[in-house]
């Protein structure tokens, strides 16, 4: 089917009207007309060619919402005018320990992202929500509770379960003292999170400008980073970091923050990091770990939670002609929200 979108046509080159074949679902997938997609710092990634290449036209966009148009014969939790989701994964192998313990973002074999992925039904490379028309398995799609609106919805498809699933894993409830390593698209839902769940939470940033945003958003303290005496004033304070900074960057700071048997988790870095003096880890017994997105039935409890506690992404909605500006403010300005796309003003006539 013909499917309206916008793509990166090369790696160094602005994203552009594009439309291409979506292929014909089959009997266990779903069809969706896409409403909304927030946009992730990781789409910049992928079609810039940080992570490796890729194939142009890029298409991105994994944090997907929409209606339900068509169902395969075999599908049995979905009809046509549900509302749904599809976050940064379209399929997997379904067979190894991980997929079958509910780790399908670890499958031993493929995840097949949502872009830029081969898609094992044909073939052909995945591409995202920057377009009118998803489809996807059965498995892979997320009902969406009643009382989430669409548009601030969208982002908890990937900064909501990156967020969710390490402070769930690392047990962060009532009597923890968190910190959040930056306030972006994901350090402002890790505050949201981890005081939901009871913690006290102070963020860890490098703009001063950002305090008061900071403690909007449910944060008990701020430590600037660049400052010398509030970075002495935080040494072992925290016993969990969550650290989201999108770029490489020295973990040897943040490490004297943490307790004994503190652990920082790496959710935004995906790149090789700088060295650091084993000594650092040794004292203390501190952890470095990393975190990447959640299962599908963890990203389902993710929704539900959010739901059920009132607890959305800080958005402002665009028009898709907009798409070159908002990715030009992610990658030079400090944002502390997420852009999401409105599909359906977009591309009226689709």
């Amino acid at each position: 089917m013909k499917v309206k979108s916008y793509a990166a046509p090369a790696i160094d080159k602005p994203l552009e009207y594009y439309e291409f074949d979506r292929r014909e679902p089959t009997a266990h997938d779903v069809e969706l007309a896409v409403q909304f997609c927030g946009i992730c710092h990781s789409d910049i990634h992928t079609a810039r060619g940080d992570w490796g290449e890729v194939e142009y036209p890029c298409v991105p966009g994994h944090e997907i919402v929409g209606v339900v148009t068509r169902v395969g014969k075999a599908v049995a939790r979905f009809k046509p005018g549900d509302r749904v989701g599809v976050g940064c994964m379209v399929n997997s192998c379904g067979k190894c320990e991980a997929c079958k313990r509910g780790y399908e973002n670890s499958c031993f074999e493929e995840t097949v992202w949502t872009y830029s992925s081969k898609d094992p039904v044909d073939g052909t490379d995945t591409k995202g929500g920057y377009s009118t028309v998803m489809v996807a398995p059965e498995h892979f799609v997320l009902p969406l509770p009643e009382s989430l609106d669409m548009a601030s919805a969208a982002p908890l498809l990937c900064a909501g379960i990156t967020t969710y699933s390490p402070l769930r894993h690392w047990n962060v409830s009532k009597g923890s003292k968190v910190g959040i390593v930056g306030l972006g698209g994901l350090g402002h839902m890790g505050v949201k999170y981890a005081k939901a769940f009871g913690a006290e939470v102070w963020v860890i940033t490098s703009s001063s400008e950002k305090i008061e945003t900071a403690k909007l958003y449910g944060a008990d303290g701020v430590v600037v980073s660049t400052s010398e005496k509030d970075m002495k004033n935080a040494a072992h304070k925290f016993d969990f970091l969550l650290d989201t900074i999108p770029k490489a960057h020295a973990l040897t700071p943040y490490m004297q923050l943490l307790n004994v048997h503190g652990t920082i988790c790496l959710v935004g870095p995906i790149e090789p990091m700088p060295g650091f003096h084993s000594g650092v880890v040794i004292d203390g017994q501190k952890s470095i770990a990393g975190s990447g997105i959640g299962g599908i039935k963890e990203t389902q409890e993710m929704l539900e939670y959010s739901a059920e506690h009132n607890i959305l992404p800080e958005v402002e909605v665009i028009d898709i002609k907009d798409i070159n500006k908002a990715w030009d403010a992610l990658q030079h300005k400090q944002m502390s929200k997420r852009y999401v796309i409105d599909m359906k003003k977009s591309f009226p006539s689709a």
